[in-house]
């Protein structure tokens, strides 16, 4: 029973952005072509970091260890690519664009060259890019959601997976990272009602 949970918590946490991208590309007609191309790649690449990380746990029978491998990098590599390319879709700045994607670059080439430890710096880098450049651009309250569930609570019980061993807490870590990515939609879905 308790794998079975297991599996449905990373399967939803795999399905639901791919879901996600998708209908944000054929949903939100406020917001032109290319921006939806890049928001609906940042939820397919979330939904492929999943996909990654539950092929990693069949190497280890599903239980969470702390290592390196290359769909452990995959993980991190999509992980870093969807969050990016949320924040680029709405980014104006060439620059910061490209500052945005560099770091993303990093993100994915430390994990190879080093440890995953230098690409999670990358990656919280990453996320404060996406923080503000989605409340400059939607000024939503919403967005709070995102550093609670995507980063406090997927921190928090990661943390607790890896101090105790305790499984539990792996159940935890994919419906709350989904929740800071349903954030996402409600944001764009409250946008595009608000400007239609």
């Amino acid at each position: 029973m308790f794998f079975l949970i297991l599996l449905l918590a990373h399967l939803q946490a795999a399905i639901i952005p791919i879901i996600l991208g998708i209908k944000s590309f054929n949903k939100f007609k406020s917001i032109n072509i290319n921006k939806r191309k890049k928001i609906a790649l940042g939820f397919i690449f979330l939904g492929l970091a999943s996909i990654s990380e539950m092929i990693d746990h069949t190497q280890t029978s599903w239980i969470y260890i702390n290592h390196s491998s290359l769909f452990n990098w995959l993980f991190y590599s999509f992980l870093s690519l969807g969050l990016t390319c949320l924040s680029v879709s709405v980014i104006k700045n060439k620059f910061i664009q490209t500052t945005n994607l560099f770091i993303a670059f990093c993100a994915i080439t430390s994990y190879l060259l080093f440890d995953k430890t230098i690409s999670l710096f990358f990656q919280v880098t990453i996320s404060i890019f996406l923080i503000i450049s989605w409340q400059r651009a939607f000024k939503d309250w919403l967005l709070i959601l995102y550093p609670i569930f995507g980063i406090i609570f997927t921190t928090f019980f990661g943390t607790n997976l890896l101090n105790t061993g305790d499984q539990f807490w792996h159940i935890l870590i994919g419906p709350s990272g989904t929740t800071s990515v349903l954030t996402f939609y409600l944001i764009l879905k409250r946008w595009d009602n608000k400007v239609n």
